[in-house]
């Protein structure tokens, strides 16, 4: 690794109005650790040790909005009502050791697993009525109403002032992966002849709406984070945007919203966005694109193979993209989160000696 590379990314940094120690971001990731709804002592610990081991962002696994169709998983916390207090101590935590963080926003949309739902009894909700259950939607989910519709971006607002008000440094919304907004903004799923249907300007609607509404809850300087990908959990194939001409479309609107930062989620960071267009990757071309910070994520600080069939790329090559300004921070999941100190042992040139990433070991790390 390049010491100019490293230097980059360990300097502080000011990035959408938000002074950091560093480059690094946490990136979001669900344990199912809180079986309550409600964020422990232990999630207080765990993120604080994050913060310590030198991160210089967090963003928090996601959080369920103050709705009762957000909800498809057990274990994963709530972003309203009690559950606040416990994450005003999650906060005080990182702070108290010199961290930053965002809380991710997050409604599931259809996507429910049998048995894995809160409330069974509540149907999946989404832009559409579900044609596909085998891939791991419930058969009971059913389009949205007008009422729905607004109910969930008003959820949305709520959380964010919430998490003002609690102190938190900014709030990042989960568009990605073929979860609720996702599920708006993607053909596939989004077949609605109405105003939140349609072309891909058309089905960015729902996206906007909710950073508009985060925005004139919150104030024209909070940052708000939004993370969006072309992959989804239901196919790795998909593709929102087939051309940097399409990206642009889709994104134009969420950035004239009030989005601060784009949070650009891709299997393998350093691909092209579009192999046909060069070498730029999809952060790269979301950045010239929107004018807007990026942060990227995808595979950086593996040991090792971390995607089947492919070899994680080294970290002097992610560095080198950084220094060519394809992206301005780097969100790290699994390589933080089996190792809290990553960060400081990249500083030290030592991060080869720290605890590697592997499945099998995923419940007993801390």
């Amino acid at each position: 690794m390049s010491a100019e590379g490293r230097a980059a990314l360990l300097a502080p940094a000011r990035v959408a109005g938000l002074a950091l120690a560093n480059r690094i971001v946490m990136a979001p990731m669900s344990r199912y650790f809180c079986p309550d709804g409600i964020p422990g002592p232990e999630v207080a610990a765990y993120y604080r040790r994050r913060a310590e081991g030198g991160v210089g962002l967090i963003i928090s696994e996601g959080t369920y909005i103050p709705h009762p169709s957000a909800a498809s998983y057990d274990g994963v916390p709530w972003f309203g009502g009690r559950a606040l207090a416990g994450w005003a101590g999650v906060l005080a935590a990182v702070h108290a050791a010199g961290g930053r963080m965002f809380p991710q926003l997050w409604h599931t949309g259809s996507f429910r697993r049998s048995g894995m739902a809160p409330d069974p009894a509540l149907p999946g909700l989404g832009p559409s009525a579900n044609r596909n259950p085998a891939a791991g939607h419930d058969e009971a989910s059913r389009a949205m109403t007008e009422a729905e519709i607004a109910e969930v971006i008003a959820a949305y607002a709520r959380a964010a002032a919430d998490a003002r008000r609690l102190g938190f440094d900014g709030v990042e919304i989960h568009g990605a992966h073929g979860y609720l907004l996702d599920e708006f903004l993607w053909a596939a799923t989004n077949r609605r002849s109405d105003r939140w249907g349609g072309d891909i300007a058309a089905r960015t609607r729902l996206a906007a709406a909710v950073v508009v509404a985060i925005r004139a809850a919150t104030g024209p300087d909070f940052p708000i984070s939004f993370r969006f990908s072309l992959w989804k959990q239901q196919d790795y194939t998909a593709r929102l945007a087939a051309t940097p001409a399409e990206l642009d479309t889709l994104l134009a609107p969420i950035v004239a919203a009030g989005a601060s930062l784009l949070h650009v989620s891709t299997r393998r960071l350093w691909e092209p966005g579009f192999p046909g267009d060069g070498p730029r990757t999809l952060a790269g071309w979301t950045k010239a694109l929107t004018g807007l910070p990026v942060v990227a994520v995808g595979g950086a600080g593996l040991d090792r193979p971390g995607l089947k069939g492919a070899a994680a790329a080294p970290i002097d090559h992610i560095l080198d993209l950084l220094l060519a300004g394809e992206f301005d921070l780097l969100a790290v999941g699994r390589a933080l989160l089996a190792d809290a100190g990553w960060p400081d042992r990249l500083a030290r040139g030592t991060e080869a000696a720290g605890r590697g990433y592997d499945r099998a070991m995923l419940a007993a790390l801390d």
